[in-house]
């Protein structure tokens, strides 16, 4: 009997062991212990008419809109419903473990952001952190707006606080079991500051890239080649290559790209809307020059992607997609 509790016991520690190390080397100990996160403060943003002005921007350009807001999906480039900005939205699509919501970012005081602090609303933008410190499901780009600089965020606050009440309930983001529990490892805490990017035009097209163009860069394998299948009222589409090789755009010009972000159209051939050139439209021509400039440095990736052609599997991103059998 005192050898098979001995047996009993070494099994239970070899196992206690293997199971400690599996999860350390898997999925990390987040997911049981919860996210990553710093205490949110009361912190409130000076409001500047600058400040203002450069949120208004961002928020209309980065895409804040083609998520929070109602889009008429049967127009090219799919303007926003009236009564509809920035006031949430279902986005539950099929496939998706629960039901996913955009929040509304107008400054209701019951359905909207008035309750909350403007560092909360900092907090939930790049670190992914809601108000009751439970985590924002990374459909919520805010891996991407990590790269955001302290300025820029404050900025994005402010104008978002300027926005009109619109009252819109809605329920809760709900996501099902074990995703609800896996998803606590994205967020990571912000807790040094982040300055804006220098006047060299490179460095500001990428920081405006790290923001605004991460569905084309889902692959850490093909880093900016596309890959990502979106399908909801929009249709289908995957996203391009937009890396400097054949298979990508390195048969852009300069003003060629300036024309597909203001218009949508790559010479008669018409983007799906879900791409959001009805956003990107309203970019500089300065920051467009430097989005350009800045993909121009990329390493070529070869991976075809051609929304014009049937789906066939691809044996690059393992995904069917137009093209996928040219790889």
């Amino acid at each position: 009997m005192k050898k098979l509790r001995k047996v009993l016991l070494i099994s239970g520690v070899v196992l206690g062991v293997l199971l400690v190390t599996g999860i350390s080397f898997t999925i990390g100990w987040r997911p049981f212990i919860g996210p990553k996160k710093r205490a949110a403060t009361n912190r409130q943003f000076e409001r500047t008419p600058e400040r203002l002005a450069r949120g208004q921007y961002l928020v209309t350009t980065i895409g804040c809109e083609t998520c929070h807001s109602g889009h008429d999906w049967t127009q090219h480039g799919a303007p926003v419903i009236a009564n509809t900005e920035l006031a949430g939205q279902d986005l539950t699509l099929k496939g998706f473990p629960g039901q996913l919501i955009a929040s509304n970012l107008t400054s209701d005081p019951e359905t909207g952001l008035a309750k909350f602090s403007d560092d909360q609303l900092s907090r939930a933008i790049r670190e992914g952190i809601k108000h009751d410190d439970t985590t924002l499901f990374p459909a919520m780009p805010y891996s991407e707006y990590k790269n955001m600089s302290d300025e820029d965020v404050a900025a994005v606050v402010v104008y978002l606080r300027s926005l009109a009440p619109i009252r819109n309930p809605l329920p809760p983001t709900k996501v099902n079991f074990p995703v609800n529990y896996l998803v606590r490892s994205a967020p990571e805490p912000i807790t040094s500051p982040i300055p804006g990017p220098s006047a060299d035009p490179v460095a500001r097209g990428k920081y405006l890239v790290s923001m605004g163009c991460g569905c084309h860069n889902v692959n850490d394998n093909l880093p900016f080649a596309g890959g990502d299948s979106l399908t909801g009222p929009w249709g289908s589409a995957t996203s391009a290559n937009i890396t400097p090789d054949p298979t990508g755009i390195n048969y852009y010009s300069e003003s060629g790209f300036i024309a597909v972000l203001r218009t949508g159209y790559v010479g008669a051939r018409k983007l799906n809307s879900i791409m959001p050139f009805g956003n990107f439209k309203n970019l500089t021509d300065e920051d467009i020059k430097s989005i350009f400039a800045y993909l121009r440095t990329l390493t070529p990736v070869r991976h075809h992607v051609d929304n014009s052609l049937p789906p066939t599997y691809c044996k690059l991103c393992k995904q069917k997609h137009g093209g996928g059998d040219q790889n």
